[in-house]
């Protein structure tokens, strides 16, 4: 007797806006302290870049090590009364939250002579390395869901979609907030916490992550609640083999030793080292390059929302076109020219009307296919795991125990190598700009043209990817039907 099948498992309507409202609340915590964290400690404690570079890389490196190793651990566990991946949203998630927030509020200041002031920055470290131990727990949780929840190509483009929207609108958030705050600074080259800018820095700055992280924890219960892992509970009597070190190294193995998924992974690694250094640069550029007082930080915002959401639209319709691949390639190419216009500013005659128009094309390019490539990530990520899913189990329709036995590796050996990528890129920016050179116009406009270079070598290993025939329809094996049904509502 054949196997009873019911038809692919996809997200719709509430269900599809409750599992990636909690990606954008994490987004948005995230996102305050990807571009602002910098900023504000070497900017405003005084504590000295290296040693903020050095905590942030640290961070990164930590939250890659987690997100193996929480991977490998969600993959493993057994389904219980809540799923098997629903309870990770929850376990790491209060720490999260209470770090998130004492990142902003530093008992102790560097004085004005000594910016390599030890007790802020031992705080600074410890604070910035739990808080990933416990995040990467959630978000790991949320990420390694997606293959389950979403078994068609159509389906996972428009998560991806809706996805990347709420991905631009936290990012016009993360960075309006904080320039709001800058807007009203008399000094905004001055904001050490001994000047009066710095005072108006050090009150609003700490509420405004207390705020942004008590959101996350709601979006993050939301997720919880809209989720349903109940096709686990064919498996919920199974044998379920305990972790151990060397089943963590093994499953690693299993998507380190897929040539498609390293090249991905390359692909991942190159575009956070670009995406790292236009976020910690961009407010100093702002301040230092473009010279902007008052309301002109409302320019950014202008640029960021058009740009983001213009190109956004643009690329969707390229990816509803053209080849998955050849869509991703086009969008970090035209990263990779563009960012390379913002030499451009090296030119000091350069009007400030000018400077504006060549900002617009060249860094609202780079930042609107920046955000677009969620996109692309999330498809081509899928495609690869049931790709390999289907080599694993080459015999069977029912790709479910295939896929839930290696996404966790995966999403978390991909995670490590994003994750290395600004890491890398913090550490270069904390060398480079140590003392006044944090001050210097030119110094500042090449690193920030340098992410062309990382683009572009982004694009060379993408082009080399050659994905399978798409996989748009999976059987999956139902044992209490017979007859095939619709997906969850």
């Amino acid at each position: 007797m054949s196997e009873p099948i019911i038809a692919p498992r996809e997200l719709h309507g509430k269900r599809l806006l409750g599992y990636i409202i909690g990606g954008f609340g994490f987004s948005l915590t995230n996102m305050l302290s990807g571009v602002f964290v910098f900023q504000y400690y070497v900017y405003t404690i005084n504590l000295n870049s290296l040693l903020v570079s050095i905590g942030l890389a640290i961070q990164l490196i930590i939250a890659a090590l987690c997100s193996i190793l929480w991977g490998v651990i969600i993959d493993n566990k057994k389904p219980g009364k809540f799923g098997k991946r629903r309870p990770y949203l929850f376990y790491g998630l209060p720490i999260w939250v209470v770090t998130s927030i004492l990142l902003w509020l530093p008992p102790w200041y560097c004085p004005k002579n000594n910016s390599m002031f030890w007790p802020t920055a031992i705080y600074f470290w410890i604070i910035i390395i739990i808080n990933p131990i416990a995040g990467t727990s959630v978000i790991m949780a949320h990420a390694s869901m997606f293959p389950e929840q979403s078994q068609t190509e159509e389906n996972r483009q428009k998560i991806a979609s809706s996805g990347t929207i709420l991905l631009i609108i936290a990012s016009i958030l993360g960075l309006l907030v904080p320039l709001v705050v800058q807007s009203l600074l008399p000094d905004p080259e001055n904001i050490k916490w001994w000047d009066s800018s710095g005072k108006i820095v050090l009150f609003y700055i700490p509420l405004i992550g207390t705020t942004f992280a008590i959101f996350a924890l709601f979006c993050v219960v939301i997720t919880f609640f809209s989720v349903d892992e109940s096709f686990h509970k064919a498996t919920l009597e199974a044998e379920v083999e305990k972790v151990s070190i060397s089943m963590i190294f093994h499953q690693m193995i299993i998507p380190a030793k897929d040539k498609k998924f390293r090249k991905f992974m390359a692909v991942g690694l190159f575009n956070g080292v670009s995406g790292r250094l236009v976020g910690l640069i961009i407010i100093p550029f702002l301040i230092f390059v473009l010279k902007f007082r008052g309301t002109d930080y409302f320019i950014y915002v202008f640029v960021s929302f058009t740009c983001k959401f213009g190109w956004y639209y643009f690329w969707k319709k390229i990816s509803e076109r053209q080849a998955l691949i050849k869509a991703f390639s086009l969008c970090i190419a035209f990263s990779v020219i563009t960012s390379f216009l913002e030499l451009f500013f090296l030119i000091e005659i350069l009007s400030f009307e000018f400077k504006i128009a060549l900002f617009i094309i060249s860094y609202g390019t780079v930042l609107g296919s920046m955000y677009a490539f969620g996109l692309f990530n999330g498809p081509v990520y899928s495609a690869l795991v049931y790709e390999a899913a289907a080599k694993i189990e080459p015999e069977t329709e029912n790709l479910d125990e295939a896929v839930s036995s290696i996404s966790g590796a995966y999403t978390g050996l991909l995670t490590f190598m994003a994750s290395v990528g600004p890491a890398i890129a913090s550490l270069l920016l904390g060398f480079i700009l140590m003392g006044s050179n944090q001050e210097n116009s030119e110094i500042l406009t090449i690193c920030l043209a340098s992410t062309g270079i990382f683009y572009l070598i982004a694009l060379l290993y993408l082009r080399q990817i050659k994905l399978d025939k798409s996989i748009s329809e999976i059987k999956t094996i139902s044992i209490e039907s017979k007859e095939i049904l619709p997906p969850p509502e």
